[in-house]
């Protein structure tokens, strides 16, 4: 049990350090560019953006923390940490290319794949952990939102 809540500890940090980091693009330009772009009606507030964000953050790092503590010898641990990895820096990227570039659609590119590997990694830590699995079933749905947003104010823009 400590070995797992180790592995989840250490999980947590680095999806919200991520996360933390990817922020910087975002913090300037909410402000100034993305105040000024024409949106949707069912664009949230942006206070709502990061409990939202921290909350999910936190349920990926629990979820690669369950899978990891089942040992990164096993081949499909390894895996599912890839594929968790890598979409892990594809939503860093999003920020980046969306908020620190200003290009939505390339953004709506990286997000599409950001969701492919996000279904990819689901059905990985299935394989491993049914729990892991389902505790980064909410992220997909955002980042569908997301996805459905980004698509409407490049559309708009």
């Amino acid at each position: 049990m400590k070995k797992k809540l180790f592995y989840i500890s250490i999980a947590v940090i680095v999806c919200l350090v991520i996360g933390f980091l990817s922020s910087f693009a975002v913090h300037g330009a909410v402000n100034d560019w993305y105040a000024a772009l024409n949106k949707p009606s069912y664009n949230p507030p942006n206070w709502i953006f990061a409990p939202v964000w921290i909350t999910l953050y936190v349920m990926m790092g629990v979820a690669a923390g369950i899978v990891w503590a089942r040992g990164f010898y096993h081949i499909w641990v390894k895996t599912a940490l890839y594929h968790f990895g890598f979409q892990l820096l594809l939503n860093a990227a999003w920020s980046i290319v969306f908020f620190g570039f200003e290009a939505p659609f390339l953004a709506l590119l990286v997000i599409i794949m950001l969701l492919i590997l996000i279904l990819l990694t689901i059905r990985w830590f299935k394989v491993i952990n049914n729990t892991a699995a389902y505790l980064l079933v909410p992220y997909f749905f955002w980042v569908c939102f997301a996805m459905v947003l980004n698509y409407k104010i490049w559309a708009l823009n």
